[in-house]
């Protein structure tokens, strides 16, 4: 079955106008609010509904692309983390992964889902693992990609710097100004001029509040530690060209997990953005490896 569905408009259509066909939905998590965005296809029952989780510097409708190609044959759900677009920020005002994946766990209750493929993008493969650990009967599987391993079992002199540079920045900055000086590092340098907007859109949309309780996020999780405990079928991936989580670094995070890394050509930290059909191959063909692993 081939999971990646063919539009009928154009692909070149701007980005903003394709968002539109998946307007944000708010469910409400066990008293909170989660804000998402998602594809249903009309006969989807046998697969896996298929979960995405967007990165620091960005939001479900980052995934637009992903919706289109993959919500023809199962359901394909993209959340705004907590502290993002609408969705409620984490109480804590420095949170630790479990605060995420708790929020996860009854966006996806609410929602019906039992058991999903999750995907994981940056700093969301830090909610995934921590997801996957706490409730690994719920995952068909767990696709990290470009993880970002967070600094957990760094010094606390390093995890503090780290996160202040960041909150410095922010404050700096603001949103849009952390998107036209950040953004350019997310793709490689062949990307096109579509998606170098997408990416700043993306991110000059962050909350501020909830973006610094993700940087707090960051430095209090350590990924590696996560995968080491998880037993589930796993698969990482990063682009041949990212710069944030160098393929080296991904390495280190596919041997905690137990699985070779899958290198993506000419691809940047952004990869299922500026690489959309490479990405969505990956993404399809894990799905339905899941998929079958179920039925076994």
């Amino acid at each position: 079955m081939n999971d990646i569905h063919q539009p009928a408009y154009s692909a070149a259509a701007p980005l903003e106008a394709r968002s539109a066909r998946f307007p944000a939905r708010i469910a409400d998590a066990g008293g909170v609010i989660v804000a998402y965005r998602e594809a249903t296809a009309a006969h989807a029952t046998h697969a896996l509904p298929l979960v995405l989780l967007h990165g620091l510097g960005s939001g479900a409708g980052s995934w637009v692309q992903q919706l289109e190609a993959l919500g023809g044959t199962r359901r394909v759900l993209a959340w705004d983390a907590p502290g993002y677009g609408v969705s409620t920020p984490v109480a804590p005002a420095s949170p630790r992964p479990e605060d995420y994946a708790r929020v996860l766990a009854g966006w996806l209750d609410a929602l019906g889902v039992s058991r999903c493929v999750l995907v994981g993008h940056s700093l969301g493969a830090i909610v995934a693992g921590a997801f996957a650990v706490a409730h690994p009967a719920r995952l068909g599987g767990l696709l990290l990609v470009s993880p970002a391993g967070g600094y957990g079992a760094a010094t606390q002199a390093l995890r503090d710097e780290k996160r202040d540079a960041r909150l410095a920045m922010l404050a700096e900055l603001g949103p849009a100004g952390l998107a036209q000086r950040r953004s350019p590092n997310m793709l490689s340098a062949s990307a096109d001029e579509a998606a170098r907007a997408w990416v700043r859109w993306n991110m000059s949309c962050v909350i501020p509040q909830g973006y610094a309780q993700a940087t707090h996020l960051l430095a209090h999780a350590d990924l590696a530690a996560d995968l080491a405990h998880y037993r589930g079928v796993v698969s990482v991936a990063v682009g041949a060209e990212d710069t944030i989580t160098s393929p080296a670094a991904c390495e280190r995070i596919a041997k905690a997990a137990r699985t070779p890394l899958q290198i993506v050509p000419h691809a940047g930290h952004a990869g299922y953005i500026e690489a959309p059909r490479a990405y969505n191959a990956l993404i399809a063909a894990f799905a339905r490896a899941c998929d079958a692993n179920r039925s076994h």
